[in-house]
């Protein structure tokens, strides 16, 4: 079922190689088998290539944290942040901003 869907997929990225959704699609499917190097080129293909695609950026850095790439993952939350923010995307915003204050140990609670 899953290399059905890779197929497909390819098959848009071919008659379509510059649809942010295909491509976007692609990283997604990649990530979920856990074709890290190919889901990392999809996503990096996307904030290149369409940054204000602010989906990207949340999938990008939550890859990085798996892949015990910190440093990585805090900075595409933040272009994520500037993107969003730029987009008047506040949904987006928040849910970036939540996980960049996990990512960078800011999630702390008062007892």
């Amino acid at each position: 079922m899953q290399n059905t869907r890779i197929s497909k997929l390819l098959e848009f990225f071919d008659k379509e190689p510059n649809d942010a959704f295909v491509i976007y699609a692609l990283a997604t499917e990649y990530n979920s088998l856990k074709d890290t190097e190919k889901a990392l080129f999809f996503y990096q293909k996307l904030i290149k290539e369409h940054e204000n695609y602010v989906g990207t950026y949340y999938h990008l850095a939550k890859l990085y944290e798996t892949l015990g790439q910190k440093d990585e993952a805090i900075e595409i939350y933040k272009k994520g942040m500037l993107i969003a923010r730029k987009n008047g995307n506040n949904h987006a915003f928040s849910e970036l901003q939540g996980a960049y204050n996990v990512a960078a140990g800011l999630d702390y609670e008062d007892d």
